[in-house]
């Protein structure tokens, strides 16, 4: 896993497409998501401009540098008979996956915490009131999101095909997950109904922890949709990922 995880970085390095959307956009999106939320009415939701981008600014690098850039990867790499050949050798089908994956989990981690101590600065977050909470909710977004990278490349005919099909999930996530607009701020039923994305749970539990205010109701609630779309997310890759091109 370590070979192929290497192998896959320095494949990633190539692709200067698909490097500039892992590396770049989720460190740019946060600075002009900031002034956008400083027009916001916060202070009846009970939040602050840190609280609000610090959660989002890891939502992009979720997005971006793990599930958009792996579903390209798991796309191409099928599609040039590489996962074929892998299947093969000693590695399990799982394994394969996930050292592909390895590389953009990194990059998004690093990205995560460069974010974070960013925010923490510039925006005056503060220490998080519950860090368990918001390394729980990034824990989780790590686990989650390859396998939606991976069952979004599998009902793709193409690479270009499977950028496409990865483009509702991400503008879903985008304008219902609490990025751009924070649920606090939306109406009853839609807010209520935005929980229900994949990554909302993992943006409420990172708010959460910074905050100290998600009640354990709550608390609940998130952990329980952001396991039910892992658990989804794994049985779908077992049972219609392809491994070879489709035809």
């Amino acid at each position: 896993m370590a070979a192929l995880a290497r192998a896959e970085l320095a494949l990633l390095g190539r692709t200067k497409t698909t490097l500039f959307t892992a590396l770049f956009a989720p460190l740019l999106l946060p600075f002009s998501l900031s002034s956008t939320v400083e027009q916001m009415d916060l202070k009846g939701a009970g939040l602050s401009v840190g609280s609000v981008v610090l959660p989002s600014s890891i939502g992009f690098s979720l997005l971006f540098a793990v599930y958009s850039s792996l579903v390209t990867v798991y796309a191409a790499r099928r599609e040039e008979l590489v996962l074929k050949r892998l299947r093969t050798g000693e590695l399990r089908d799982a394994e394969i996956l996930a050292g592909a994956a390895l590389p953009s989990a990194a990059i998004a981690l690093v990205q995560c915490l460069a974010l974070t101590v960013a925010c923490t600065v510039l925006l005056d977050v503060g220490a998080p009131a519950a860090p368990h909470l918001a390394v729980l909710g990034l824990l989780l977004g790590l686990a989650m999101w390859p396998p939606l990278a991976a069952v979004t490349a599998s009902f793709s005919r193409s690479v270009e095909g499977a950028q496409m099909a990865a483009t509702l999930p991400m503008m879903l996530s985008l304008l219902g997950s609490g990025t751009f607009f924070p649920l606090e701020i939306m109406p009853d039923k839609l807010a209520r109904a935005c929980e229900l994305l994949p990554l909302t749970p993992v943006i409420t539990l990172i708010r959460g922890g910074w905050t100290g205010d998600l009640s354990a109701h709550d608390t609940v609630g998130a952990l329980a949709t952001a396991v039910a779309w892992t658990v989804f997310a794994v049985f779908a890759v077992g049972r219609w990922f392809r491994w070879e091109p489709r035809r």
